[in-house]
């Protein structure tokens, strides 16, 4: 009989119990990437290992999630991007966002059956995404086009595993993908809806692919970037421009193709706002990228250690602080270029600190505070006040996916696409045209309204840490109107509470609803407080006595987002990635 030997205590410790993750954190000496979806990843991995830049890595994996996340993702859709060069300090963004026709109005897009914007190819926009992957790797990338989209490519033409998530998805619209030919024969092929472990092929998106890898080279003659403006042309201005209005005109859509030639995405300056020691930078108010610094700027002024790491009071002033922010983006944040937005006075710590006059601490609010003057001091309730409403049998929001990368230069990319199959893909072209119009007001009198030419106000917002001048992080999630709830939440669980970034990745989280959600007929749900399960009792109860309106999510329930983020560990040259377990995302580095 075998006798058990003692192990020496320094193993017995090593080896006392699991971690306290799902996942181990990804960490690598040279470069790191996380995505929503593995095969993303992986094809950005390979360009980095190809020589590739971040920018070069960070286009290829968005361009794959567009493939492997159709749902929420597709080329036609929007792309905002955020670029960190470190060998000039730049940090700038890419207005990665349509805009609507300009035969667009309030009128021409709702459908009178609802009164609600219609839901087909009325609400469409400018395609923004393929000019923002091309922006970028003209103006910050390395390497080819027929480089960045071999994997992508592959992925079309001989197809990947459909899994869980997409398979609910195409089972949940599958009478409507089912109507739409250019759609039908991907994912209801014979019939039926594609299920787990069956392949998923897009043949004509890959034709599409090829054919801007063919527009490149023939421009790249001259030089690189002369093969990205024939590649940017072909797509805007020529064959597939007329290919994308032709069936807009053909199915009742108003986007036309002088509405195509004319577009395109934009360089832009970051806006920048401060956390203790660090510095939070992300996209302008044409997303509601500056709803994040807002409400940081408010939480600044606790002490959020001492309260303890979703203690009900915690959890409290992060909500209370959540809805101020989300009544700034619901009366001030709209596409600049027809809103006068003020934004320097939104993210001042003096706007920050009248907000924190108007929270309590003993109780909730139980509807979205009311508008803050930005013109002084103190809180008003001027401005009207939305009204409450129920869901509603409406087609759910686009969601949308993330991608970060960091590379052995010290380059970072953070960017979010979006956009799924709201609308029918184009036959013979592989992907459908922007539904983004979906965010945006059929009032007139609302910031976001729909006007001719405008953004509407994107939810995608990408953001970049950082501390001492230099980026520490990249981070983002899809989510629609959680993604900044999701974002806070995981920032602070790391430089309030030390969490490693898959800790802070999985540790349960709250959503508010107590404020117009971003989509198109703009539930709102006031006092609604959405909390993962396994905060525990003590929060429940905590926040129930507090006066909120406290619902228990599922644990790891998809709809708390899906977050992303790259530590660069300054002080060891490394870096450590985490990728959010409730949707596909991952990470990877060497």
């Amino acid at each position: 009989m075998a006798i058990e030997q003692k192990k020496p205590a320094a193993e017995a410790e090593l080896f006392a119990g699991p971690r306290r993750t799902r996942r181990a954190t990804v960490r690598g000496r040279r470069h790191a990437i996380a995505a929503g979806h593995h095969l993303a990843a992986l094809a950005g991995q390979r360009i980095l290992d190809r020589g590739g830049n971040a920018i070069d890595a960070g286009v290829a994996a968005g361009i794959c999630i567009g493939i492997l996340l159709p749902d929420l993702v597709n080329i036609g859709g929007v792309a905002p991007i955020m670029v960190h060069l470190a060998a000039t300090g730049e940090t700038q963004t890419i207005s990665g966002l349509g805009r609507w026709p300009m035969a667009a109005t309030a009128d021409k897009v709702r459908d009178p059956a609802t009164g609600n914007i219609a839901r087909d190819m009325r609400l469409c926009v400018t395609p923004s995404a393929m000019d923002a992957w091309l922006l970028a790797l003209d103006r910050f990338g390395t390497l080819p086009l027929g480089d960045v989209l071999a994997d992508p490519i592959d992925l079309c033409e001989n197809g990947y595993v459909m899994y869980d998530l997409l398979a609910t998805a195409v089972v949940g619209k599958a009478e409507k993908l089912a109507s739409w030919p250019g759609t039908a024969g991907v994912f209801t092929p014979n019939g039926r809806p594609l299920e787990v472990g069956e392949l998923v092929v897009q043949k004509d998106l890959a034709k599409t692919l090829k054919r801007l890898v063919a527009a490149y080279e023939g421009g790249a003659r001259t030089d690189r970037s002369a093969g990205y403006q024939a590649t940017r042309d072909l797509f805007y201005r020529g064959d597939i421009a007329r290919e994308i209005a032709a069936f807009s005109e053909q199915s009742g859509g108003l986007l036309t193709y002088d509405d195509l030639a004319s577009f395109s995405a934009k360089v832009e300056p970051p806006i920048r706002s401060t956390y203790r020691e660090y510095e939070i930078w992300g996209c302008g108010p044409w997303t509601q990228g500056p709803t994040l610094p807002i409400a940081l700027n408010i939480l600044e002024g606790y002490d959020l250690k001492g309260l303890g790491h979703n203690s009900p009071a915690y959890l409290h002033v992060v909500t209370e602080a959540i809805k101020a922010a989300f009544s700034d983006r619901h009366h001030f944040i709209a596409d600049p270029d027809f809103h006068d937005v003020p934004i320097d006075r939104l993210l001042s710590k003096e706007h920050a600190a009248a907000w924190r006059d108007r929270i309590s601490l003993d109780k909730a609010w139980t509807e979205m505070p009311g508008r803050s003057d930005v013109g002084s001091a103190n809180g008003t309730a001027n401005g009207r006040e939305p009204v409450a409403s129920a869901l509603g049998r409406v087609s759910l929001p686009p969601d949308t996916s993330y991608v970060c990368v960091v590379d052995d230069q010290g380059n970072v990319f953070s960017a979010t696409p979006s956009d799924g199959f709201s609308v029918p893909f184009i036959p013979g072209l592989g992907f459908a045209v922007s539904g983004r119009g979906v965010q945006s007001w059929l009032d007139p009198s609302m910031p976001a309204s729909i006007q001719p030419g405008k953004r509407p106000r994107l939810t995608p917002n990408p953001a970049i840490l950082f501390k001492d001048g230099k980026p520490v992080m990249p981070f983002g999630t899809p989510g629609n109107d959680v993604q900044v709830q999701a974002m806070i939440q995981f920032m602070l669980n790391m430089v309030e509470f030390g969490m490693e970034p898959q800790e802070a990745v999985e540790a349960p989280r709250l959503a508010s609803y107590s404020f117009p959600q971003t989509s198109d007929p703009h539930p709102y749900r006031p006092n609604l407080l959405r909390l993962e399960e396994r905060a525990g009792r003590e929060a429940f109860e905590g926040l129930a006595a507090l006066g909120h309106g406290i619902e228990a999510w599922p644990d790891w329930h998809p709809a708390a987002g899906s977050v992303c983020g790259i530590w660069i560990d300054r002080e060891n040259g490394t870096l450590a990635a985490g990728a959010d377990p409730r949707r596909v995302a991952y990470a990877l580095g060497w």
